[in-house]
């Protein structure tokens, strides 16, 4: 498991500047990727983690939910594929998960391409407080598992899972839950 900052590694910051895209990242901008046909995924290889910078993007809160985009950015030289849920889990300063990882909100999902220094997402939710239920203490990070992989990264995240009520959507090119 790899312990990510806010802060994109010499060769991801490399990739973002070469293309450009610096800038644009932090505003949510450069969330470019495509959803491929079946025929064409099959062609891409899977993202693994070594591939990807994993962040948060800006937490919203809408209709009694917080909703929270994580971002996947693809730090390599070569296209790859994403496909299907993240796993993610809340975790207290020593690591320890706090409460039940989340659940997938059951949405249909494609594969999505990423070209190098693009960006996919994949939104959580909660309550915004204990609306049926109580809050769990604060999170300081979160276990984020890349779709179809065996290991996870850590970042930094103060995340509030409230109500029993935690769930992710599939990665996607538009940033929605």
């Amino acid at each position: 498991m790899s312990l990510h900052s806010r802060r994109p590694s010499r060769r991801g910051l490399a990739a973002l500047l070469s293309a450009g895209l610096l800038g644009l990242a932090g505003a949510g901008a450069a969330w470019s990727a495509t959803a491929t046909t079946a025929t064409a995924a099959h062609r891409l290889r899977t993202c693994a983690v070594s591939d990807l910078y994993v962040s948060m993007g800006r937490k919203e809160g809408a209709a009694g939910s917080v909703y929270w985009p994580i971002r996947f950015t693809n730090t390599s030289t070569t296209g790859c594929a994403l496909r299907g849920y993240p796993g993610v889990s809340a975790l207290d300063t020593a690591h320890r998960q706090i409460g039940p990882a989340a659940t997938r909100t059951g949405q249909s999902y494609s594969t999505v391409t990423l070209a190098p220094a693009h960006s996919v997402s994949a939104v959580i939710r909660t309550t915004n407080g204990p609306i049926g239920g109580p809050c769990l203490r604060t999170g300081t990070y979160l276990r984020i598992y890349p779709p179809a992989s065996l290991e996870a990264v850590l970042v930094p995240a103060s995340w509030t899972i409230c109500s029993g009520n935690f769930q992710v959507g599939p990665v996607n090119t538009q940033g929605t839950f």
